[in-house]
């Protein structure tokens, strides 16, 4: 039988939990890749590995509490979603069980600088011309496919070795090869985060690096915050540009301790 969880790791549990599910539905991408680092040095999980599994779980059910508020709001492109969903769960079983394969404190670095490249990349500006009708059809599948497959299978291998959701790369792959609006690339890729994050989960699982009851708990603050950032994502979305360049100032901070630390 297992010890207790403190109250204190609990309250920080669910603080986490709910950050994480309140960036996830608010941003549509990004989150994820705070949750280990959270349980690393906020929650205090000792083992880097089991940070990861037990982040991929809880990023997963964040990412589906997230998607049934985008559902209902008719922002999602559920056949986009599929195809590079599809592609990219290839791509997070391939990565997952890279990532068991490396020491712990050496995946911790490589993930230090990974947050570094995605927060500077977050601060370039987004050029893309957009087209808000696009939609996955025999007609534009010769146009689409090339550029949803490999960009779905190369985000997948990245989300399963780092144990993140990968929204944070989903959202621009989908603008890079959809040109689908914002709000509808945030929707959309909740889906493939809940896929990637599921694939990811199961390969730790699977090998005895989740955190059930800790899981539980982020869960409830997961749903929590999501609830908060359905609800604060029109206000957000008017303020989008300044609360990006905010979130990946954070990233980029986060990384470097990450990586220093590790």
């Amino acid at each position: 039988m297992t010890d207790p969880m403190p109250l204190a790791m609990i309250l920080t549990a669910l603080g986490s939990g709910a950050a994480i599910g309140l960036i996830l539905a608010g941003l549509g991408a990004g989150g994820s890749i705070l949750m280990t680092p959270l349980l690393v040095y906020a929650v205090g999980v000792p083992s880097a590995h089991a940070a990861v599994g037990t982040s991929a779980v809880a990023v997963t059910l964040n990412a589906l509490v997230g998607l049934a508020g985008h559902a209902r709001a008719g922002t999602v492109k559920w056949r986009c979603a599929g195809v590079f969903a599809g592609a990219g769960v290839v791509g997070a079983g391939l990565g997952a069980e890279l990532g068991k394969a490396i020491d712990g404190k050496r995946l911790l670095m490589l993930f230090g600088l990974l947050m570094i490249v995605v927060g500077i990349s977050m601060l370039r500006p987004r050029r893309t011309a957009e087209q808000a009708d696009v939609r996955l059809t025999a007609t534009s599948a010769r146009q689409l496919l090339p550029r949803l497959v490999p960009i779905g299978l190369g985000t997948g291998l990245l989300a399963g070795f780092f144990g993140v959701g990968g929204g944070f790369l989903i959202v621009p792959g989908l603008i890079l090869a959809t040109a689908m609006p914002m709000r509808f690339a945030a929707g959309t890729s909740l889906v493939i985060v809940a896929a990637l994050g599921a694939t990811t989960a199961t390969s730790y699982a699977l090998s005895g690096y989740v955190d059930w009851p800790l899981v539980a708990v982020l869960a409830i603050g997961g749903a929590a915050g999501a609830a908060l950032g359905i609800k604060s994502a029109a206000q957000l979305s008017n303020h989008r540009g300044l609360v990006e360049k905010g979130f990946a100032a954070l990233v980029i901070a986060v990384g470097v301790y990450v990586a220093v630390m590790r």
